[in-house]
């Protein structure tokens, strides 16, 4: 049997045959970007097939939000042998809990994308009177997107080493009989910044709920400029999105409300989900890091926080509000562990976001939280420290008795320890670490269920070849020649 790229199969397949089951349920304004695109219109209905792929169980459906934690030292597992383990325990080979369906989703994605772009581009080069700015700008930003969220799985960190390998670069569908190989670091962010620049000038300023704006690509911009150590153009982007006007952080008082709500005035791109497209049900991330049994016997507890983040939230800190008691005891012995989020479910009473669900629960991507905290560290890194304290206290005072952050007391860990509070649960935490070059503790056995990991140390840095996931062996049959570019230590 002919052997093909998984990559260039995806191509050649097109949509219908994605690994995850729910995608085969098609809602009226869902089309798949193989089919020609013959006008504005129909270029709409294609990025909204590309914000429903992205809802996918193996992407920020329920797998990127948790890797991102699981891996980060601020969750941990009560007791062994339930979905996502593998993530915690860092059991990836190229044979088993490989995670695959990272590679194979977000490819597929990215197919989307590069025909959405490809068909755009050929109507406007035939003279189409139609306008695609906004479309295309949207499909370069989410290309960019997936770009860096594959090379932060698979690649090292840009300031570690650039030069080693990252991904596959796919801008263009391919001839099936190609076989491709991977990047290195530099090249796959050399084009996620090309694609961010090129689609800024083409997006509208407009809040657009569920889609990509301009200030989602600056805000995303601003992040690929911190893990790039571009702080001058960090910090530009940041405020293009803060200064703008726009999004509004939520007072204290509102920020635990906000999650029962969809499209807040801080979400600043947030993908839909909804009872009939995308809804995951008992395998959702929201059903992960809930309580066990909370809701449906199937829900199995998961995912817990760890006694590392449990020990730095304050008494009186708002985000208390989404959290809730878990399976677990606290080292006094009482039944009031907190450790159970419930972001992703709407609220502790499983309110849902307004769609009568508690699973079907949109999944916020880029909040502004998360831009100025990006504005912080790079204000810091410029010198402007001031500026920086004044970042960082717009988010801090969500913690009543947190003292304000000076010009002398704002700190790179300072920007750290604000992030692990404001962003728990939203896949955030171990590119983070790993960006920065943290040392990661892990919380293993803390409840003696024996959940001690034989895979990894207690702690461990970014230098430990398994903060990279390895090319799957299914890949490596189809196209061999990239074994020989496999992650080290696999």
């Amino acid at each position: 049997m002919k052997k093909i790229n998984i990559i260039l199969a995806l191509i050649c397949v097109f949509a219908f045959t994605a690994c995850d089951s729910f995608l085969n349920v098609e809602p009226s304004n869902y089309a798949d970007s193989s089919t020609s695109i013959k006008s504005a219109a129909d270029a709409e209905v294609m990025i909204n097939g590309l914000m429903r792929k992205m809802t996918s169980s193996s992407y920020y459906g329920r797998e990127f939000l948790l890797y991102g934690d699981a891996k980060g030292g601020d969750l941990t597992i009560f007791t062994a042998g339930f979905g996502g383990n593998a993530l915690y325990y860092f059991s990836h080979s190229q044979t088993s809990n490989a995670y695959s369906g990272f590679w194979s989703q977000i490819y597929h994605c990215l197919l989307q994308a590069n025909n959405i772009i490809m068909n755009i581009e050929k109507l406007k080069a035939e003279g189409s009177q139609d306008n695609y700015d906004d479309f295309l700008g949207q499909a370069l930003t989410a290309r960019a997107l997936m770009h860096f969220d594959l090379v932060r799985l698979y690649g090292k960190p840009y300031n570690m080493e650039k030069s080693s390998y990252g991904v596959p670069v796919v801008t263009a569908p391919v001839d099936a009989s190609a076989r491709l190989l991977r990047n290195s670091v530099e090249e796959v962010y050399t084009q996620i910044v090309a694609d961010l620049n090129a689609a800024a000038p083409l997006l509208s300023k407009k809040v657009t709920n569920g889609y990509i704006n301009y200030y989602a690509n600056q805000a995303l911009l601003s992040k690929v400029y911190l893990y790039m150590e571009n702080y001058a153009g960090s910090l530009a982007a940041a405020k293009n999105v803060i200064d703008g006007g726009k999004y509004s952080l939520y007072a204290p008082s509102k920020w635990v409300a906000s999650w029962q709500s969809q499209f807040g005035s801080e979400s600043i791109f947030e993908l839909g989900v909804f009872p009939n497209e995308g809804d995951l049900g008992t395998s959702s991330v929201g059903c992960y890091l809930r309580r066990k049994g909370h809701g449906s016997s199937s829900i199995n507890g998961n995912f817990m926080a760890s006694q590392y983040w449990l020990k730095i939230m304050g008494e009186n800190d708002v985000r208390w509000g989404v959290m809730d008691w878990d399976q677990a005891t606290d080292d006094k012995g009482n039944p009031n562990h907190k450790g159970a989020c419930y972001k992703y479910s709407g609220s502790t009473s499983l309110s849902g976001d307004g769609k009568g669900s508690s699973t079907a629960v949109n999944i916020k991507v880029i909040r502004l939280s998360e831009v100025y905290l990006n504005a912080a560290e790079a204000a810091l890194m410029s010198g402007a420290k001031a500026e920086a304290a004044n970042y960082l206290n717009a988010i801090s005072q969500r913690d009543p008795d947190m003292p304000a952050y000076t010009s002398s007391t704002v700190s790179v860990d300072a920007i750290l320890l604000e992030r692990r509070k404001e962003l728990f649960c939203e896949g955030q935490l171990f590119h983070e670490m790993c960006r920065l070059n943290k040392t990661i503790q892990f919380d293993d056995d803390y409840f003696g269920n024996g959940t001690t990991s034989s895979y990894r140390e207690t702690t461990i840095d970014r230098t430990f070849f398994r903060c990279r996931l390895p090319i799957c062996q299914d890949e490596i049959n189809a196209n061999p020649e990239i074994e020989n570019q496999q992650n080290p230590g696999y």
